[in-house]
C-alpha cells in the first residue's frame, strides 16, 4: 500500500489527530518555544514535551510501515513500536500533569484522543491477522 493509501485507515487519520493535538498542546505546554529546541532544555517539562512530538510522529511512520510491508516480521515490530508508544504517551501526560501543568483540561482532551486512537488502533490491528 503506497503512503497516499493508507489515508483512508481510521487508524492512520485517528494517529494524524493524536499528532495535531499533541502539536498544539506542545505550543501551550512548552511557553510558546521553539519544538526543535526542546530536547536540549534542561527542563523536564521541555523535554517530556519534545518525547510527546516525536513518539505521536513516529506513531504515524510505524501505521505507513505496517500498512505498505508484506513481511510479517516487520509489522509485527511495528505494531508492538505502536502499543510501546501508546504507554509513554499515557506516561507523558501524567508526567506533565505531575509538573504542574496548569493546562490540564487540554492534557485530558489528549488523553481522549489517545483512547479513541487506541480503540482504531486494536481494531486495525485485529483486522490484519
Amino acid at each position: 500500500m503506497s503512503s497516499k493509501g493508507i489515508s483512508h485507515l481510521p487508524v492512520y487519520r485517528k494517529a494524524i489527530e493524536l499528532q495535531t493535538m499533541s502539536q498544539a498542546i506542545a505550543f501551550c505546554v512548552a511557553g510558546r518555544k521553539d519544538f526543535l529546541t526542546l530536547y536540549a532544555s534542561d527542563s523536564l517539562r521541555d523535554q517530556v514535551t519534545d518525547a510527546l512530538l516525536t513518539d505521536t510522529g513516529l506513531i504515524r511512520k510505524q501505521i505507513a510501515l505496517a500498512a505498505s510491508t508484506r513481511s510479517h516480521h516487520i509489522r509485527r515490530g511495528s505494531l508492538q513500536f505502536i502499543s510501546v508508544m501508546i504507554r509513554n504517551l499515557n506516561s507523558y501526560c501524567r508526567g506533565l500533569e505531575m509538573d504542574g501543568v496548569r493546562e490540564s483540561e487540554y492534557l485530558d482532551l489528549l488523553q481522549s484522543e489517545l483512547r479513541s486512537f487506541r480503540k482504531a488502533f486494536k481494531a486495525w490491528r485485529k483486522s490484519l491477522g
